[in-house]
């Protein structure tokens, strides 16, 4: 969650003390102290109204909803489940499961149950892990049963979502009109369909982002709100939840979510997501059975959700809500426009460059174009300091306010006292990347979330901790700034203490990637290990041979293992996915994760987007180095001239990124990103030495390249 860096210095400590707390004994005596049998916990009633978002909850279009929402905690639901949009059925189906599932193939409403008694069978249920492969379908209502709660539900999803193994729920009404009784059941699920049901044509959700007019969507949410408003009162002291299930369309949206019981006010959030203020749908599987008492089986990924107080009128936390989701749609929409004009930026600025630098003429803008392209990825981070997606046009103003904090930062470069180094311009950047980039980690990651080059609520492929692409950045940023200090270090005769410090600051940058709860990055740590030995090595003069690489991939490889088991033992509610891949390679289904990430690898391989700025990069760097006077007037033999330790820095990025590519599902972006913010730093400082013919930290100047070297 968000938090101090205090909060996650604590949170360090506290994690390994309770690795040593958490044994297997333990854990299992702290199973049983919450299992079952102590109490039988809640009546909880989960009302899920697929489509609903928080700009549908208005005072005047749904007065049940908004009242409801007074008392009541309230969050954003990240409704993915497994396709890039989520269908009524495939998001009861992830309450059933406790995982995010799908049923495959086509996608609309849950199937209608079949009476059976006082209840109802789901038909052909066993058809879903039989033919669909959702093994884990019917969990929740299994361990319900299981614990002897009785499950009553309203509609067909909610039977889909209460159904144990065979099937079946114990009390079933078609609609919430034809409940007479609404304490028949100790686990209630209501559906009321009425702002989905226009969405859905047969067995299909709407291709389309949005089908209807604004006046028809708001006429479906006030039906919704009248369904709700006439059995709410009859529910007594059950805790309730409301959920807004699904999506409505082809574009994916943060739906509504809150908490209604038990005193619940402020924000809702969960461990799941980091976040005070966001949940993901398997979190309700776990809510319902930590409120009924129930323990939750070893295939529930959600916890528990979690209530924060907070201050502000009830308007300002809905207005909050629905922000964060405008800010993730104009992340999601934007980011395709911003890395092809990241990409054409970077193919111009090496053909330019190229023919610029033959010439040695216009060096002064070749470097400022360089400092500049640097600057970009570390304000797309910034600005998220600034109101942007508050104003009235959200995706111009982000454009706008990045280009001004990038050109601020390349002033900043530029015009200070550190501009007459070699490496000043390049240490400024990079410092500010990776010190933006760790704070960032330290508190909780408020600037990666709805960042153009972080990830998204809406779109759920991550919610906390270090993206792949800001991996490549860190990485790339602390081993130049580490070398950088190096060069200085070792120009005065101390390389023991240059050695030292990239390895020192390389681990501490690395384990914060890794850390459970903080970067939580697995395939970072073992791409981090070999970048930061490689530089070490270069910068102690020793060489570094095949074999040894191999050897730090694989150090790599045991150092995330060792963290993810440490956190594997820890109990399942407060594990992150790392410690739940161990538990997948435990128990031997790890391989459709590892299928899945490869897949999403090689797809990178083709992107339009990230491959240019590779291919570019790539020959660039190659070619200067092979032919300097032909592609670069020497730039950068006289840049590793000056500041020897400059190569040491390149490569080691250079092998985090290309052993990132290969063990990360964002691929190619890994490499890309991490070429992106060192060739044109690389390129600066070769530019300056070139210009001023001066060493990179006092010392004298160095004799120009010979005419056959430029």
């Amino acid at each position: 969650m968000r938090g101090t860096w205090v909060k996650r210095a604590v949170a360090a400590v506290v994690f390994g003390v309770s690795v040593v707390a958490c044994t297997p004994a333990a854990v299992a005596a702290a199973g049983l102290a919450a299992g079952p049998a102590t109490a039988r916990g809640e009546r909880v009633v989960l009302v899920g109204i697929p489509g609903l978002m928080w700009s549908d909850v208005t005072p005047a279009d749904t007065p049940n909803l908004w009242r409801l929402a007074g008392e009541s905690a309230l969050g954003s639901l990240s409704v993915r489940a497994v396709r890039k949009d989520t269908c009524p059925y495939d998001a009861w189906l992830t309450v059933s499961a406790g995982v995010r599932s799908a049923v495959g193939g086509a996608c609309g409403m849950a199937p209608t149950p079949e009476a059976d008694g006082e209840g109802a069978v789901v038909p052909e249920f066993s058809w879903l892990w039989e033919v669909r492969e959702q093994r884990e379908a019917g969990t929740l209502g299994q361990a319900l049963h299981a614990a002897g709660r009785t499950t009553m539900a309203v509609g067909p999803g909610a039977a889909l979502a209460l159904a144990d193994r065979e099937g079946r729920v114990d009390v079933y009404a078609p609609s919430p009109a034809e409940v007479t009784q609404w304490s028949r059941g100790d686990v209630v699920a209501v559906e009321i369909p009425d702002l989905i049901a226009p969405y859905v044509s047969g067995d299909r959700l709407s291709e389309v982002p949005e089908l209807l007019s604004a006046d028809a969507r708001r006429a479906a949410a006030r039906a919704a709100d009248a369904k709700l408003g006439a059995f709410l009162p009859r529910l007594g002291s059950a805790t309730v939840l409301v959920a807004g299930l699904s999506d409505h369309g082809s574009v994916p949206h943060l739906r509504t979510a809150m908490i209604h019981g038990g005193g619940a006010s402020g924000t809702l959030g969960a461990r799941s997501t980091h976040r005070d203020d966001m949940i993901i749908v398997p979190d309700l599987t776990a809510t319902i059975l930590a409120r009924t008492g129930v323990a939750a089986p070893p295939a529930v990924v959600g916890v528990p959700v979690e209530t924060h107080a907070t201050g502000g009128t009830q308007d300002e936390r809905v207005s909050a809500l629905r922000t964060a989701d405008v800010a993730g749609q104009t992340i999601r929409d934007a980011t395709g426009v911003f890395f092809t004009t990241l990409a054409v930026l970077q193919v111009l600025f090496y053909v330019t460059a190229f023919l610029l630098l033959r010439r040695r003429d216009g060096l002064p803008a070749v470097r400022a174009a360089a400092v500049a392209l640097a600057s970009i990825p570390v304000s797309t981070y910034l600005v998220n300091l600034t109101p942007w997606a508050r104003t009235a046009q959200p995706a111009v103003t982000l454009f706008a306010s990045i280009a001004a904090i990038a050109a601020a930062l390349t002033v900043a470069a530029l015009a200070g006292p550190w501009r007459r180094g070699v490496l000043g311009p390049l240490t400024v950047i990079a410092a500010v990347t990776a010190g933006v980039l760790l704070g960032d980690l330290l508190t909780g990651t408020p600037l990666q979330l709805n960042s153009l080059m972080g990830y998204t609520g809406v779109v759920g492929a991550r919610y906390y901790g270090l993206g792949n692409i800001p991996f490549a950045l860190l990485a790339t940023a602390v081993l130049l700034v580490t070398t950088a200090a190096a060069d200085r270090l070792v120009r005065a005769g101390r390389k023991a203490v240059a050695v030292a410090l990239v390895a020192a600051l390389g681990a501490f940058a690395m384990l914060l990637d890794g850390w459970p709860g903080v970067g939580s990055d697995f395939g970072g740590v073992i791409a981090f290990v070999p970048g930061i030995a490689v530089t070490a090595l270069i910068v102690a003069g020793r060489r570094v041979s095949i074999v040894k690489l191999g050897a730090f991939c694989a150090a790599g490889g045991v150092l995330v293992m060792a963290i993810a088991y440490l956190d594997y033992l820890r109990p399942p509610a407060s594990q992150t996915h790392l410690g739940r891949f161990v538990g997948q390679v435990a128990d031997g289904t790890f391989l459709p994760v590892i299928s899945r990430k490869l897949g999403a690898m090689l797809s990178t391989l083709l992107s339009p987007n990230l491959m240019p700025v590779v291919i570019a990069a790539f020959a660039f760097l190659v070619f200067a180095l092979l032919r300097p006077g032909a592609a670069s007037a020497g730039v950068l033999p006289i840049a590793f001239e000056r500041a020897p330790m400059l190569r040491a820095g390149l490569l080691g990025a250079l092998v985090s990124g290309l052993v990132g590519m290969l063990v990360n599902d964002s691929g190619a972006a890994v490499l890309s990103m991490a070429l992106a913010l060192a060739v044109p730093l690389v390129l600066s400082a070769g530019i300056r030495a070139l210009q001023h013919g001066e060493p990179a930290s006092g010392g004298s100047p160095a004799p120009p390249p010979s005419p056959a070297a430029a």
